[in-house]
């Protein structure tokens, strides 16, 4: 039986930006080697982690401080601040957000948020846009951006009723997390949040700011192919992908080694949990596929294969996923368009547009049960979920998510083309709000826009209108075990 002694520490390292010198990062690996770590993984906010022995942590720790490296040990407290500067020049093509742009915010972060921050372009569809807490999106107007703040432990967002200018992002960010976290009672995981009362607490007076004169769209989702090499301009790029999400140590190091030898000089992350490499001259790429090779690293896997996310370090979620993708291979399974996520823990930012979650089980059961959500139109972006099913074994989940796959192109061939999203409503828009039913015990929700089919339940039936016999068809609790809970912010 394992001890409390014998029990390894998760290093966590930010890489803000989802950027790192290639220097930088071999320091990182020289550091892990010397402690005795074989592989290090990459995160859904872009960072790295690592596994370390009990016995190595103090030299480990002791390498850290001489090469200045911040880290964690065992905790989360300061979440990577995320951006869309991986998909510069090789996804999309900006307006006005340059590398320039990128590196001067992330240089103006003179603290280590508290709160998730994302930095994205609303040009690409590659960074999630609302998965952070504070979400920074390039609006059409040079340097300015549209704020969506989702408040902690809630899918509550709130729209800043003002463009934030590049230089004030860092100060703008630091005035709302502290007034978030001082009032954990008004905006800190609370069943509703008044954001005007926020946004009129700071004295804004002292940003600079633009009216907002036009509400942000987005583009459709589609998660652009991120692993192999592709041309762009007269060079390439490289994406890795890893299906155990192992990266070799000694394969990362040749990596740093060939980016400094060949000038290249950043390596980027991304929340699909691979790596990038851009700027490969053409002269470059046969040394580059000479280390792939000499790793036996294999690229251009499916892409219904790229387009999961799954809870960092979680091997549960990710056996399930590896077995789901055996499954949708068996039927050659199209996945364009779409993005799957598993919960194995609660209240967890992932992005997705069906979400497989893990039913959380007080008493013990013979077998683990998971529910299957989808999002309002399939969009990844928005948090308003709908149960497709609840209560499935492992076993049962591939022929659903199958025919929810088939149900979401059924519905795209009657859309119209090349329709841009909208961003999520937010309390300012919202005229009245909605409100369905769900059962305290399994979770299961009642809408009356959906009726209920296993109790043969009509749509359009309004849930105090339902007969007093009602049960739940999940786990069949009386009508009594139903309550209210406001649509836009149900949390998975």
């Amino acid at each position: 039986m394992e001890t409390l002694q014998e029990k390894e520490h998760i290093i966590k390292i930010n890489l803000p930006g989802g950027i790192v010198a290639a220097g930088d990062l071999c320091d990182i690996l020289n550091a892990a080697e010397r402690a005795g770590i074989k592989n290090v993984r990459f995160g859904t906010r872009q960072q790295v982690f690592f596994s370390v022995k009990p016995d190595m942590l103090e030299d480990l720790e002791q390498d850290f401080m001489i090469s200045d490296i911040s880290y964690e040990i065992d905790s989360d407290i300061h979440p990577n601040i995320i951006s869309s500067y991986v998909t510069e020049d090789i996804f999309d093509q900006s307006n006005w957000l340059r590398e320039g742009v990128y590196k001067d915010v992330l240089d103006m972060f003179d603290y280590q948020p508290k709160l998730k921050v994302n930095l994205v372009d609303s040009n690409q569809t590659f960074i999630p846009f609302f998965t952070g807490n504070l979400n920074f999106i390039a609006s059409d107007t040079g340097n300015y951006w549209f704020l969506y703040v989702r408040f902690p432990k809630t899918n509550i967002i709130y729209l800043w009723p003002a463009l934030i200018y590049s230089g004030d992002i860092a100060a703008v960010s630091k005035a709302i997390e502290r007034a978030i976290l001082a009032n954990r009672d008004k905006y800190y995981d609370q069943p509703e949040i008044d954001g005007n009362i926020l946004f009129e607490s700071l004295n804004s007076s002292s940003f600079a700011s633009q009216p907002i004169n036009h509400k942000l769209k987005l583009p459709d989702f589609a998660l652009p192919y991120y692993e192999g090499f592709n041309r762009y301009d007269s060079k390439y790029w490289l994406g890795i992908y890893r299906r155990d999400e192992f990266f070799p140590v000694s394969f990362l190091k040749e990596i740093c080694a060939a980016c400094i030898k060949t000038r290249t000089g950043q390596i980027y992350t991304t929340p699909w949990k691979s790596i990038i490499i851009k700027g490969i001259e053409s002269s470059d790429r046969f040394g580059w596929s000479n280390i792939l090779s000499k790793y036996r690293i294999n690229l251009r896997h499916a892409a219904n294969e790229l387009n999961w996310q799954i809870e960092d370090l979680c091997d549960e979620g990710l056996q399930l996923k590896q077995y789901l993708i055996k499954e949708f291979d068996k039927v050659d399974l199209r996945t364009f368009m779409l993005s799957f996520a598993i919960k194995c823990n609660p209240k967890t930012g992932l992005f997705g547009s069906v979400i497989i979650r893990k039913q959380k089980n007080d008493e013990p059961q013979p077998q683990q049960l998971f529910d299957i959500l989808y999002t309002h139109d399939f969009n990844p972006n928005s948090k308003t979920f709908t149960l497709h099913r609840a209560g499935l074994e492992a076993a049962e989940l591939p022929v659903h998510l199958i025919a929810l796959c088939h149900s979401f192109y059924e519905v795209a061939d009657h859309a119209e083309p090349n329709q841009a999203l909208n961003a999520p409503e937010t309390a300012q828009e919202e005229e009245a709000k909605i409100f369905v039913h769900q059962c305290k015990n399994c979770l299961t929700i009642y809408d009356e826009e959906f009726g209920d089919e296993f109790n043969e339940i009509a749509t359009g039936i309004p849930f105090d209108e339902l007969p007093a016999s009602y049960c739940c068809p999940t786990c069949e609790t009386g009508k009594e075990d139903f309550i209210p809970v406001e649509k836009n912010i149900l949390v998975l």
